[in-house]
């Protein structure tokens, strides 16, 4: 019975907000306040029910990461009119991905469907002259579609592969990786922090189901695409100018790292959604963090014209500072200790693969420095109105960054439900006794 009855109540308590939101429509402050409710709400429900979940090999940590991140998205941004659509919209988002991870085929692949058609829908309706359509990022999500609907439709092992196409889509792997993109750099308001999380978050939940099922053959090939598109996007955003792309590019390049170690291992363990988790979080705090510097100069503001931020906006630096320290792996930070965890349970086959990977990694170290450095530092320009953090903003940074110090500091066996936790970590020891 409560296997019917919880992904109901999890998909519902998002719905239920969304239509409460549009109840109240004509008061901005009240839709942002249902949001926020709603989604502390659903992270309660979680905890309160966590004893009769039965989960994955993946755990409880992406349930408990969604509503997060919906809270995160919509207290980072500030009370307007034009913001109401994106509040309500990252509810409905919410509740699909609720339903994706709890429901099960088929009802969680027609939620992983309607979410990706939504999107789509979005993305074609929401560009300007700064960021034009994408036709290769709504294409990206309808090669998803096609996926999942293939998988659903198909018997194995024709679903593993068809599925593992939409899963490269969610969780960013080069060729697929054009619809995250676009969806980061070209959706409204609170939507981008929410869906650097959601759609990894996902992805790698269906990768977990999938991957060992997937052929040998298959999971070579993954391997290696996973190590060219690692350096692919950390060259990329070597060479980017805005601060969305920088952030995009960079976040796929630790989510092929992830890839990467998905395949050396043939599972997705535990370990590898604290990864996952760690590096969405870390990279919608950063997106929430440039959102204030949006808010204060405008949207399509020149990050090269601001700085001098660390003086006048102390709170924001300090905050930013220790944002930009979890994405580029510092401990004591998530990625850190995600990335640590996968090195140490699934010791890589291949040394220059192990290169590759440590190579993109330390050059987030160069790319996510040099834009803090750029906003916080140099001259202060008397032009500028400096104004620090609100205290939504305020509250908005200071949850991720102590949720990024929670997945690195905390047990990874915390975030696993009693019926699945033996079965993690035997997966672990089996993956450490064949290596």
């Amino acid at each position: 019975m409560t296997d019917v009855f919880i992904p109901w109540l999890f998909v519902g308590i998002p719905f239920v907000g969304a239509l409460v939101c549009l109840a109240c429509w004509s008061d901005p402050y009240r839709v942002r306040m249902v949001a926020i409710i709603c989604s502390v709400i659903n992270l309660a429900s979680i905890a309160g029910v966590a004893n009769w979940l039965s989960t994955s090999s993946d755990g409880l940590l992406p349930l408990y990461l969604l509503p997060l991140a919906t809270l995160v998205s919509t207290l980072g941004q500030p009370v307007h009119e034009n913001h109401r659509p994106s509040w309500i919209m990252t509810l409905v988002f919410l509740g699909l991905g609720m339903g994706t991870l709890t429901a099960g085929n088929p009802f969680g692949l027609l939620c992983l469907i309607s979410l990706m058609l939504i999107i789509m829908v979005l993305l074609y309706r929401h560009h300007t002259t700064l960021w034009p359509i994408s036709w290769w990022g709504i294409g990206s999500f309808g090669v998803g579609v096609a996926g999942a609907g293939l998988s659903l439709a198909a018997g194995p092992p024709i679903s593993a592969v068809a599925s593992l196409t939409t899963y490269a889509v969610l969780l960013p792997l080069m060729p697929f990786h054009d619809g995250y993109l676009t969806a980061l750099t070209r959706l409204p308001g609170s939507l981008p922090p929410f869906i650097v999380l959601l759609l990894p978050v996902l992805g790698l939940h269906g990768l977990a189901m999938a991957m060992p099922m997937m052929p040998n053959e298959f999971v070579a090939v993954i391997g290696l695409l996973a190590l060219a598109s690692s350096l692919y996007g950390a060259i990329k955003a070597l060479a980017q100018s805005r601060v969305r792309l920088l952030v995009g590019y960079g976040s796929i390049s630790f989510f092929s790292i992830l890839w990467w170690f998905v395949a050396e291992a043939h599972a997705a363990t535990p370990r590898a959604v604290v990864l996952a988790g760690a590096v969405g979080l870390a990279t919608g705090g950063l997106l929430v963090a440039w959102q204030v510097i949006r808010t204060r100069y405008g949207d399509d503001v020149d990050p090269q014209s601001v700085s001098g931020l660390a003086a006048a906006m102390p709170k924001y630096a300090v905050l930013l500072s220790l944002l930009g320290l979890a994405a580029m792996g510092i401990p004591p930070f998530g990625v850190f200790a995600g990335f640590m965890g996968l090195l140490l349970t699934t010791p890589p086959s291949s040394t220059i693969g192990l290169f590759i990977a440590l190579t993109a990694w330390l050059a987030a170290s160069w790319y996510i420095m040099q834009m803090v450095q750029q906003l916080l530092f140099g001259a202060r320009r008397p032009d500028l109105r400096y104004a620090d953090l609100r205290y939504p903003e305020f509250t908005s940074l200071v949850i991720v960054v102590l949720a990024l110090l929670a997945l690195g500091l905390a047990p990874t066996s915390l975030f696993v439900s009693g019926q699945t936790s033996d079965k993690a970590a035997a997966m672990e020891r089996s993956l450490i006794w064949n290596r």
